[in-house]
C-alpha cells in the first residue's frame, strides 16, 4: 500500500514524527481503506473507524490511517471535510479521547504557497484522516517534552532535502 510506503520513507525516514516509528514497529498502526467517492460516504468510514478504534485496546491498535483515495481530491475540499470530521468526534462524545489529523497529496499550510515544500510534511499519496489517542499524545510529549520544535525541525529538514530529494523517495505526493 502506499500509504505505509509514506509512512515508512517520508514519515519515519525522515522522521517527521519521532513517535512513528515505535508504533510501526510494534504494529499498532491499522490502515483502514475507504472506497467512498463522495464525503458523506468517508463520514460514515471515519465513524465506523471511530468506534473500532475506542474497541480496541491500546497495545493493539494505537493510531488508525484512514485512506480516502477516491474522495476529497481538491484539498480546499478536503480541508471543509475537517471540520465535519470535528463535529462529528463532538456527536460522538469522542472529543478529547481522539484527535483527527489530516494528510493530503496536495497539503497547503495558511499562508504558504501552493510549491512551498514546507507543504509536504503533510503531504500524503491519498487523502488521509490520521486517528490518535489524547492519550498516546499525551504519553509521546512526556517522553519528548520539545514537541513544539518538531514543527520547525520538519521544515528545515524538507528544505534541506528539496524537492529532488522528495521525489527521490517515491512517496505518491507530487504536485
Amino acid at each position: 500500500m502506499a500509504t505505509r510506503v509514506w509512512v515508512e520513507r517520508a514519515v519515519i525516514g525522515l522522521n517527521l514524527c519521532p513517535f512513528a516509528k515505535a508504533v510501526h514497529v510494534k504494529g499498532q498502526i491499522h490502515y483502514a481503506l475507504s472506497d467512498a467517492t463522495e464525503a458523506d460516504g468517508l463520514l460514515e468510514h471515519l465513524e465506523a473507524e471511530l468506534r473500532s478504534l475506542k474497541a480496541h485496546s491500546p497495545d493493539e491498535r494505537d493510531t488508525t490511517l484512514l485512506v480516502a483515495p477516491a474522495c476529497l481530491h481538491d484539498f480546499w475540499a478536503f480541508n471543509d471535510f475537517m471540520a465535519r470530521a470535528d463535529r462529528l468526534l463532538k456527536r460522538l462524545r469522542m472529543e478529547g479521547e481522539f484527535q483527527i489529523a489530516s494528510f493530503h497529496p496536495a497539503y497547503q499550510f495558511s499562508g504558504t504557497e501552493a510549491d512551498d515544500i514546507a507543504n509536504y510534511t503533510n503531504r500524503s499519496p491519498y487523502p488521509t484522516l490520521h486517528l490518535l489517542r489524547e492519550s498516546s499524545i499525551d504519553r509521546a510529549v512526556q517522553a519528548f517534552p520539545d514537541a513544539e520544535t518538531i514543527f520547525g525541525a520538519n521544515m528545515q529538514t524538507l528544505r534541506a532535502l528539496g524537492l529532488a530529494g522528495w521525489n527521490a523517495l517515491d512517496v505518491g505526493a507530487r504536485p
